[in-house]
């Protein structure tokens, strides 16, 4: 009992400082999940000498983290902001992981002196982007939609083939002619069954009446990992499984959906949070040191040579632009995914593997400051962004399940052409209007005469037919001024 009191305060205490260093590092631009690593490092063995060590638990603990990131991740994913990069993210989850895992697997084979299977080992392990790690950059960056849903269509599908590749690496898999079907057996599969598990869900709690509404949430998120055990108990990819019945039910009519999507999102970030305290103390300062030099090879490695071929291979068939494509290769950033599936290898008893643990490790602190600090600099530099300054206006959205309308809450950013636009020339389209403005603190209903102003927060009432149009409306205004439709500008990418 003693012990569990400890823990239980060790555990809110730690979680309290997470909370309260999101607000921290998303203020400053620095990835949060830094943050959360040295706190895990600070309460092991180089700090309060809590001393963890078990690479199995560390491994079922994280892909139980993973679960619950992808399920936020789906629930959360607008298919029509994705649908348009619905080729080139599957190609990127797919191919440019075959791609990478090969690129990566050669070139550590001969530069660092390592056997076929741990080079190539390295390779899938470094494949998969981080979603967690990708978008609390991304979110500050006023980029296409197009490059916002082709990462985050990779972040959410890249995990399955790469876990799959580590798997059959860690076990020494038998290769012969049927590998190939087995893996195109078990992405299929997993996302077939990820679609079922999310219709069928979404077509029973549509006609459920359940007795509360925190119940919802909770059988929502239930589908999700009951999506995944399906997936894993038919050999297929629960991780893939997860993610599409997510996605599917993020996207349906659901009861109570802003209740679902809130405490979805507070779940993904629980499950972020743990993950990298859990990770950071298992982790050994004095081992990091000898893992420096490989990690560092590695890192350039992925950043310098497989990421962009990779990307390359995946983009050109679709006719992305150059720029873009730069900017798709920067933005590969590596998080939680690659130090959980490195766990898997040293759970089986690989040689080397420990190194590998150490050597992502170290990887993925380097990566995320480099390339999260420089990210906005390169969207900017390759002239991506919209405006030379401006950051796109933020929309989020709550539905109003009853009236089967929204709530738009939009932030009007600096420089903005919203700024000084009467209320009546915004013309939202039939069925939309903003019913409150908050300017300094405080709110007023506005008048057709009403100038908007940069800090302004808006709250647009829509329905469900026309919120996209409002929303379209809305940044084109954002980006060209109140001429935006005589400008040709439509808002949509």
């Amino acid at each position: 009992m003693e012990d569990l009191t400890i823990a239980l305060g060790i555990g809110a205490a730690v979680l309290l400082v997470a909370v309260v260093a999101v607000r921290i590092t998303v203020r400053l631009g620095f990835p949060s999940l830094l943050v959360y690593l040295a706190l895990g490092v600070l309460i092991g063995e180089a700090g309060f000498g809590i001393k963890f060590d078990d690479a199995q638990l560390t491994q079922a603990l994280g892909l139980a983290a993973l679960v619950m990131i992808l399920t936020e991740g789906g629930l959360t994913t607008r298919w029509s902001a994705v649908k348009p990069a619905l080729g080139i993210g599957i190609a990127l989850s797919t191919i440019a992981v075959v791609i990478s895992i090969g690129v990566t697997g050669g070139a550590l084979h001969y530069i660092l002196g390592l056997d076929w299977r741990l080079a190539l080992l390295w390779g899938a392990v470094l494949a998969p982007t981080d979603a967690a790690a990708v978008f609390s950059v991304l979110r500050r960056i006023a980029v296409s939609r197009r490059l916002i849903g082709s990462l985050e269509l990779e972040s959410g599908l890249n995990d399955a083939p790469a876990y799959i590749a580590v798997v059959l690496l860690s076990t020494a898999s038998t290769v012969d002619w049927t590998l190939p079907l087995v893996v195109v057996y078990e992405l299929l599969a997993g996302g077939v069954i990820g679609f079922v598990f999310g219709w069928l869900g979404a077509w029973a709690l549509r006609r459920a009446a359940l007795p509360a509404t925190g119940l919802y949430p909770l059988a929502t998120v239930a589908v999700c990992v009951l999506a995944f055990s399906g997936g894993q108990a038919a050999h297929a990819s629960g991780l893939l499984a997860t993610y599409v019945a997510a996605l599917v039910l993020g996207n349906a009519r659901l009861p109570h959906r802003s209740d679902t999507l809130s405490f979805a999102e507070g779940l993904g970030w629980l499950a972020q949070i743990g993950l990298f305290v859990l990770l950071g103390l298992f982790a050994s300062p004095s081992r990091l040191l000898d893992a420096v030099v490989p990690g560092l090879v590695a890192g350039a490695v992925v950043t310098v040579l497989a990421r962009p071929l990779s990307v390359l291979a995946s983009a050109t068939p679709f006719r992305m632009p150059w720029r873009e494509q730069v900017f798709l290769s920067w933005a590969g950033l590596r998080g939680a995914v690659p130090i959980v599936l490195a766990m898997i290898p040293l759970s089986e008893g690989v040689a080397g593997a420990q190194q590998l643990v150490d050597g992502v490790f170290v990887l993925v602190i380097v990566l995320t400051l480099v390339q999260g600090s420089t990210l906005s600099l390169v969207a900017r530099w390759l002239g991506l962004t919209r405006g030379a300054e401006s950051v796109e206006v933020e929309v989020d959205s709550a539905p109003l399940d009853e009236l089967d309308a929204e709530l738009l809450q939009v932030r009007i950013p600096e420089k903005s052409r919203l700024h000084g636009v009467y209320l009546s020339e915004l013309r939202l389209p039939r069925g939309a209007t903003i019913s409150l403005i908050a300017r300094d603190g405080k709110g007023f209903t506005p008048q057709p005469t009403t100038r908007l102003q940069e800090g302004d927060q808006l709250l647009v009432v829509a329905t469900a037919s026309v919120r996209d149009a409002a929303e379209a409306r809305i940044r084109a205004v954002d980006r060209a001024g109140r001429f935006a439709r005589w400008k040709g500008e439509t808002g949509k990418d």
